[in-house]
């Protein structure tokens, strides 16, 4: 009896854990990461638009293809899916992002509700604000399977 009552709790477990892992993504841990942390409006220094592109010529890209900011700067990103594909914008390190793209990989449906990512639907615009306080090199992606591979990331440097 103890045995079947330990297979059952296991196989619930693990069923839990696969329900719970195909959601969404939150960040559990606190919001000071190693690219920063999440910025107030009133600290905001510029902003800085994106738009997420599905070029004729093929491939996926993010319009600028590269960032760069100060070190302490306050940054208002407004992000725009110009593409007819569902996009996403990740800020990390470059490790963090390849990690978590292989996490995307074995997931496809996650989304993230993280402070340093924003999901969107083709048409749809949307804003985060960050503040940049670790100098660095880091990275930016959409992490959705393929949409990487396609072209669709970026460096970001911080001085």
């Amino acid at each position: 009896m103890t045995q079947k009552l330990t297979t059952a709790l296991c196989a619930l477990l693990l069923s839990a854990g696969t329900a719970f892992a195909s959601g969404t993504h939150s960040d559990s841990h606190d919001n000071d990461m190693e690219i920063g942390r999440p910025g107030l409006a009133a600290d905001v220094t510029r902003t800085v638009e994106i738009s997420m592109v599905e070029p004729e010529s093929g491939g996926m890209a993010y319009d600028p293809s590269e960032l760069t900011f100060a070190r302490g700067e306050t940054v208002r990103f407004v992000v725009t899916n110009t593409g007819s594909l569902d996009h996403e914008i990740v800020f990390d390190t470059a490790e963090e992002i390849m990690d978590h793209a292989e996490l995307m990989m074995n997931q496809p449906d996650m989304r993230h509700a993280d402070p340093n990512a924003l999901t969107l639907a083709p048409g749809e615009s949307g804003e985060l604000i960050w503040t940049f306080s670790q100098a660095g090199t880091f990275q930016y992606a959409c992490l959705i399977p393929g949409h990487m591979d396609a072209g669709m990331h970026g460096p970001l440097t911080v001085n």
